[in-house]
């Protein structure tokens, strides 16, 4: 008895431990960043709620316990990734790429990470500032495309490619997400992965046997909405429930895809899949960033932008 209840008492501390920081630093970069521009504060915050979780995969994951002190640091400061089961080769069969042997990386994609990276800061630096004064909704969208050219299309590639090089399991986060057939396949295997190995491990996992796949799935979209209007409508201080209405209407249509009727429609696979998947994805694409964001956020590190260049 005594031992079960000391086995208790250091998963409650693992547990604390593992998410406490997911708790204090978004906490402390908001309240640190108040008085500076909003967009300073949207990159802390988005920053520290990443810091957060990145902390909680490898506080959780059994292998990371025994992995180097340098892989650790590999992990938590020089890979986008979250699926730290396939990073560290652990034998956590959670994990969702664990099983999956690492590729080798091709000439091509250094290529294809070095034009996303050119285009993104193309974009950021030399387009979107002429129109920040005159059209700021176009600013505002170009800048935002090209960062995540340069992070998640660039920056997060190459470190891919470093990693898988030195023989590491460290999956590209973007899987050309333009060649989705389908709802589920653009959010579930194509865009932003690590975010996606987030919520099926922390979200989907542990509600789907409980609640069902269609309730977990949900959740997944709720939580992901959550999060997003912790950084955007925060920085903004307006939208307030739009980004997580964006998701919400991702996970019906998701499900829409599943049921009956999206089968008979023809959703989720072929032409017809790609161009409904498509529709669903840009269509209310306003929702997530929404006019307040881009005017009071994006617009502004725009001009910050242009300001700082020569």
């Amino acid at each position: 008895m005594t031992t079960i209840v000391h086995t208790k008492r250091i998963e409650v501390r693992q547990q604390l431990a593992a998410w406490l920081p997911l708790i204090v630093l978004p906490i402390a970069a908001g309240w640190l960043t108040a008085t500076l521009a909003a967009w300073i504060q949207m990159w802390a915050v988005a920053i520290a709620i990443y810091a957060g979780f990145k902390w909680a995969t490898f506080a959780l994951s059994p292998a990371a316990r025994a992995a180097s002190l340098a892989k650790s640091a590999g992990y938590l400061f020089l890979w986008t990734g979250m699926d730290a089961g396939a990073f560290f080769g652990c034998p956590d069969k959670r994990a969702v790429f664990c099983k999956a042997k690492h590729s080798h990386p091709r000439a091509t994609e250094l290529a294809w990470a070095a034009t996303q990276t050119a285009v993104g800061f193309w974009l950021l630096l030399g387009v979107a500032p002429h129109f920040a004064t005159s059209h700021q909704l176009v600013a505002g969208w170009l800048a935002m495309i090209g960062v995540v050219s340069i992070l998640h299309f660039g920056v997060s590639h190459f470190l891919s490619l470093a990693w898988r090089m030195d023989g590491v399991n460290a999956r590209h986060i973007m899987d050309k997400p333009v060649y989705a057939t389908s709802l589920a396949d653009f959010w579930g295997r194509r865009w932003n992965l690590a975010f996606r190995d987030l919520m099926h491990q922390f979200v989907f996992t542990p509600l789907a046997p409980r609640t069902g796949t269609a309730r977990a799935t949900m959740a997944v979209f709720l939580v992901s909405g959550l999060i997003h209007d912790a950084v955007i409508s925060f920085a903004a201080g307006a939208g307030f429930g739009l980004p997580t209405l964006y998701f919400l209407i991702e996970g019906v249509a998701v499900l829409l895809e599943h049921s009956r009727v999206g089968r008979r429609m023809g959703l989720g696979r072929g032409i017809i899949g790609w161009f409904f998947a498509a529709v669903v994805i840009v269509a209310p694409a306003g929702l997530l960033f929404h006019p307040p964001f881009i005017a009071r956020v994006v617009v502004p590190m725009v001009e910050a932008v242009q300001r700082a260049l020569p």
